[in-house]
């Protein structure tokens, strides 16, 4: 709407919380060492009326403050889609053209829906199209052009806007994310191809690492699923205690969670709020990234897929005091749910099994310990499920058609695994 030479892009739910926000951007823009080929300054994405605990791990902390970071010493982080002030240059190549028509003439241009058609707008300028994801694919395509980033994390957070406050509105949100990054993925853009060579092989690696979210539904849901049903069954799927080689997948997994531990207490987290993300991780890898990948497969081949995003029918003002108490909302008919409850009953009744068995046969904690283990880590993350199955009647329950539905399913799936172990 004007020929500025910088362009702040924020979500219309979030606000400027620091009125040195554009001062700090500027300190960058003029900066002669690193302004001729800046693109932009991205801020993180910071939220206020998060409840305690971050139940919804609704501050993606590694993707808004501990990745950018790592990426600050490469080429700059990614663009997240608020928060951000670009420079006109990187958007429009050589800047704007000196308008001959009236600035209110121009402006009437620029807000039609059409003014973009004939150009290259979309395509080699200005935001990107082809992706539900445009700030993803936008970030990552400068970057590919050569241009670099810069993260600004100043100590009042520059902008703050509003979060999820039902789990549903994650999944959803993260489902389409999803979408987005696998259109991306299967594109002439792939990172692995494009933007190893176009960026750098680094900067490559990492925007391929978020481009491929979604198989994480892969190793999320086989590890939800298969050691409990090998449990259940007595088939040993990992070393016994007492072989060496028990030792590496106790360091494996350890480490991987003692590092991210530590890597969100260092950047001022609490224990909770990790516990919430990483709870939440898990969650994602059978619903969001589950369907989300089903999604684009299903529409990549012609197949129409059904939406996902339903409404809650509670009143937003019980929702809002549930999630300041820290407690999850279910209250939806959501196939997402279906998911969540089938896996939780399936580790439940495996860890009933499993600990029943231990304390009466000789040896049998020795070989079944790391899928003992396995479905009591899962069983812990899962305890607000089985709250909203069967202990709470608040709205926010989850609803008694859902919990049926799930229960039918884990049967299904434990009558599967018997004729998977033993026939």
């Amino acid at each position: 709407m004007s020929n500025a030479p910088v362009i702040l892009t924020l979500d219309c739910d979030m606000y400027c919380n620091n009125p040195r926000a554009p001062l700090h951007a500027l300190c960058y823009f003029l900066d002669p060492a690193v302004s001729t080929d800046l693109a932009f300054v991205q801020f993180p994405q910071c939220f206020h009326g998060i409840n305690e605990n971050d139940i919804y791990a609704s501050e993606l902390k590694r993707v808004f403050m501990i990745n950018s970071r790592g990426m600050d010493g490469l080429r700059g982080p990614n663009y997240v889609g608020t928060g951000c002030f670009f420079s006109r240059r990187s958007l429009h190549g050589t800047g704007s053209p000196a308008s001959e028509s009236s600035a209110l003439q121009k402006a009437v241009e620029a807000a039609a829906c059409s003014f973009e058609l004939g150009t290259k707008w979309g395509s080699s300028i200005g935001f990107r199209y082809g992706s539900l994801v445009e700030d993803y694919h936008t970030g990552y395509r400068l970057h590919c052009e050569g241009w670099q980033s810069v993260f600004c994390d100043p100590a009042r957070p520059a902008f703050l806007g509003e979060g999820p406050k039902n789990l549903n509105d994650v999944l959803s949100q993260c489902k389409r994310w999803c979408v987005g990054l696998y259109e991306v993925t299967f594109s002439r853009f792939n990172p692995l191809t494009f933007g190893t060579t176009k960026a750098s092989f680094s900067m490559g690696l990492i925007y391929a690492h978020y481009a491929c979210w979604g198989t994480w539904c892969v190793p999320i849901t086989v590890y939800g699923l298969l050691p409990p049903l090998a449990l259940l069954y007595q088939t040993p799927l990992f070393p016994k205690v007492s072989d060496p080689w028990f030792s590496l997948y106790a360091y494996l997994f350890t480490a991987a969670y003692g590092q991210d531990l530590v890597e969100f207490l260092a950047d001022g987290a609490t224990f909770r709020r990790w516990w919430s993300d990483q709870r939440m991780w898990m969650t994602r890898g059978v619903t969001s990234f589950l369907f989300g990948t089903i999604q684009f497969g299903l529409n990549h081949i012609g197949i129409s897929a059904p939406g996902f995003n339903v409404t809650s029918k509670v009143t937003e003002a019980e929702q809002i005091e549930r999630y300041e108490r820290g407690v999850v909302d279910l209250g939806v008919k959501s196939p997402f749910f279906v998911a969540l409850g089938t896996v939780a009953v399936v580790n439940l009744s495996s860890l009933v099994v499993g600990i029943a068995r231990a304390a009466t046969t000789e040896g049998f904690l020795d070989e079944q310990f790391a899928q003992l283990f396995l479905s009591g880590f899962v069983v812990a993350n899962c305890w607000p499920i089985y709250e909203a199955m069967f202990l709470r009647s608040d709205g926010g329950r989850m609803p008694r058609s859902v919990t049926v539905i799930s229960l039918t399913v884990a049967g299904l799936l434990l009558f599967m695994g018997y004729l998977v172990f033993h026939v």
